[in-house]
C-alpha cells in the first residue's frame, strides 16, 4: 500500500511540473523578438538570477522572484507590452505570473531565453 501511495505521489508531482502556457502569456521566438525590436521601441526585461549578460536593448533587470519590489520601475499603463527573458525560459514564466497578478495584460516570454538568443547570433550589451 505504501508503494502505491509513492507511485501516485510521483505521478501527481510529475504532472504538476510540466509547463502549460497560461492564457495571459504569449511565447515569442528569437526571430520574432528581433524583428519587433527592429521596428519598435519595446519594454524588455531580463529576469534571470543570477544576473547575466543582457540582450542588447534590455530596459531593466528585475530578478524573477522580486517583481513586486520593483513595480515602481514598471510601465504605469498595465496594457503596455512587456517582453521577458531569462537564461532558458522558466524564470520568465514565473515573472509573467507575478506581473499578471499585478494587473499587466500584454506579456511575452522569449522561448529558450538568452541561450536561444545567443545561439541565433543576436547581440548582447
Amino acid at each position: 500500500m505504501k508503494k502505491l501511495y509513492l507511485i501516485i505521489t510521483f505521478i501527481l508531482l510529475a504532472a504538476g511540473c510540466t509547463f502549460q502556457k497560461p492564457d495571459y502569456l504569449n511565447m515569442i521566438n528569437v526571430t520574432e523578438l528581433n524583428q519587433i525590436m527592429q521596428r519598435e521601441d519595446i519594454f524588455l526585461v531580463d529576469v534571470h538570477i543570477p544576473e547575466q549578460p543582457h540582450i542588447k536593448g534590455t530596459d531593466l533587470f528585475i530578478p524573477y522572484n522580486e517583481i513586486e519590489k520593483y513595480k515602481d520601475r514598471l510601465p504605469k499603463d498595465k496594457n503596455t507590452a512587456i517582453y521577458l527573458y531569462c537564461k532558458g525560459g522558466p524564470m520568465g514564466n514565473a515573472a509573467a505570473r507575478s506581473l499578471h497578478e499585478l494587473g499587466y495584460r500584454n506579456l511575452f516570454n522569449l522561448e529558450g531565453g538568452a541561450e536561444a538568443w545567443e545561439k541565433a547570433g543576436f547581440a548582447f550589451q
